[in-house]
């Protein structure tokens, strides 16, 4: 078996007792590192501290996933103001950019509870969104709250209404 050292230099090729008298004289442990190399790969290092290191590199991988599953949320109101809808679509657009999905909530003030304008509002974002995102979950009615979540595009995708005009030119 190929034998690394406790400095991650190699010792060189050696037999299953030899490498254990050597790692019994470091006071350390034999970890088999790949069983299925030919010869296989063991290290001689303390097993705690090998299995603390492997828990790290995956702790490291986890984080780096989660970073493109971030759910951002941005909320509208149904009479919202023409800058403010502007601001809030910017803000959008650019949760999508960074790969990010966004929640779009539309909740109604107070007494001002009608479900018309709710779809009104949600009907226009969708809109704007249709270049550079699309639909994950139709927009729902969730207590008083309208919801609806949009994920970017893969880049080189086109959008699902320019698919279907290119279809009709053909």
């Amino acid at each position: 078996m190929r034998v690394i050292g406790p400095d991650g230099k190699q010792v060189g090729i050696l037999t299953r007792e030899v490498a254990l008298k050597r790692a019994r004289e470091l006071s350390v442990d034999l970890v088999e590192i790949a069983p299925n190399a030919t010869p296989p790969v063991t290290k001689i290092v303390d097993y705690t501290k090998f299995l603390y290191e492997q828990e790290k590199k995956e702790r490291e991988q986890r984080k780096k996933q989660k970073k493109g599953e971030q759910l951002k949320e941005v909320w509208f109101t149904p009479f919202i103001a023409t800058n403010d809808y502007e601001v809030r679509l910017a803000k959008v657009k650019e949760f999508l950019e960074e790969g990010a999905k966004v929640r779009i909530t539309i909740r109604p003030k107070r007494r001002l509870f009608d479900t018309r304008p709710l779809y009104t509002v949600m009907g226009r974002v969708l809109a704007h969104l249709t270049e550079i995102a699309r639909v994950e979950q139709q927009p729902k009615m969730l207590g008083r709250q309208l919801i609806g979540v949009v994920t970017p595009l893969k880049k080189g995708k086109e959008s699902i209404h320019e698919g279907k005009e290119n279809k009709n030119e053909d």
